[in-house]
């Protein structure tokens, strides 16, 4: 084993509150030495760091489902780690390990912060490293829930998502696909467009920024929308509420268009579409189901097995030094798949 004491901890932490997109100024960069974890501890290395649209939100002060990250602090972010040094009886050196990392290259857990940082080993038979971070991941998690708890959908009824290329949205359309349902994306380019229909075998997908998404969906929402997982909010979440079915439900997921304004949440302004046609709009916070992991998970698993899931993720190299670079991806739509962070090699 490496001696540890000649190891460096190199971490990104949130050095102030944002105004509009993150930039690298509202990070600083830190190191610290490694150290032995006490009994019933254990220390984790960082291979790979998940980042989601969320983190925009837990950089803002502000009450949410989760309080916000604070200046000084290294930096929230779920991840997939090694156990270098273990004095717990569930973890052995070596066990591959999914968690709370955060942005660092090491994570020294107490005994009594393991639970709370969601520590739990995972099986690289199930899936890939990366796709722990996706389909099998929180993203994964959100979507299965998301649809299947929320949404609620049918056999045969049009299911509509937003961000469709994205982490989350590429899983929902592809088990609202596997339920018999009739799938619509909205995506931003024709190539995100071309994979969902052509690799994930969505029905169709309407490209935001080359055409008129009222008129995409009029064309193929011929009878309504029947489930709709919002990502993105906006003027898009404004026109599908103009496409609703009768009895309709909304998920609202995240609304990555709002994120990084400097005014006001726009909120939505069809909102009376919900009266009219008896629809529901409710929002999905995936740690609300973490009891419920394992039962996704399987299920999932079992559809990358057999070929009906694909799970794509854009890796960027470079380490916890590329992570503000990295993230801005995010906010500008280049990243195609799940965002994911390299921050060491297996």
């Amino acid at each position: 084993m490496t001696a540890l004491a000649s190891l460096t901890n190199h971490q990104v932490r949130l050095a102030q509150r944002l105004v509009g997109a993150p930039t690298r100024d509202n990070w600083s960069f830190t190191t610290e030495p490694v150290q032995e974890p006490a009994e019933g501890g254990v220390l984790v290395k960082t291979l790979a760091l998940s980042l989601d649209p969320a983190m925009r939100g837990w950089m803002n002060e502000g009450k949410s489902y989760i309080p916000p990250v604070g200046i000084g602090e290294v930096m929230r972010a779920g991840g997939i780690g090694r156990v270098v040094a273990s004095k717990n009886p569930a973890f052995a050196v070596g066990d591959t390990v999914s968690g709370g990392l955060g942005v660092q290259e090491y994570l020294l857990i107490p005994q009594d912060q393991i639970n709370r940082n969601g520590l739990f080993r995972i099986d690289l038979r199930a899936g890939s490293l990366t796709q722990w971070l996706n389909v099998l991941g929180m993203p994964g998690m959100t979507g299965y829930f998301g649809l299947m708890d929320v949404g609620q959908p049918k056999p045969g009824e049009t299911v509509v998502i937003s961000g469709a290329a994205g982490a989350v949205g590429q899983t929902v359309g592809q088990i609202a696909r596997i339920k018999g349902c009739r799938v619509v994306g909205i995506a931003g380019g024709q190539a995100k467009c071309d994979w969902v229909v052509k690799e994930l075998g969505f029905d169709a997908c309407i490209d935001y920024k080359a055409g008129d998404v009222k008129a995409g969906l009029k064309e193929h929402c011929p009878k309504g929308v029947d489930v709709y997982f919002d990502n993105v909010g906006g003027e898009i979440l404004d026109a599908v509420l103009a496409r609703l079915a009768r009895g309709a439900r909304i998920i609202i997921c995240g609304a990555i268009s709002q994120y990084n304004n400097t005014t006001p949440v726009q909120g939505p302004k069809n909102y009376l579409s919900l009266l009219v046609n008896r629809a529901r709009m409710e929002g999905i916070v995936v740690f609300d189901y973490a009891d419920r992991y394992p039962v996704a998970v399987a299920e999932m698993a079992g559809y990358l097995k057999d070929g009906r899931m694909k799970s794509r993720e854009d890796v960027v190299a470079g380490g916890v030094a590329a992570f503000p670079e990295a993230l801005a991806k995010l906010f500008t739509g280049e990243n195609f798949g799940k965002l994911v962070l390299q921050v060491a090699s297996e």
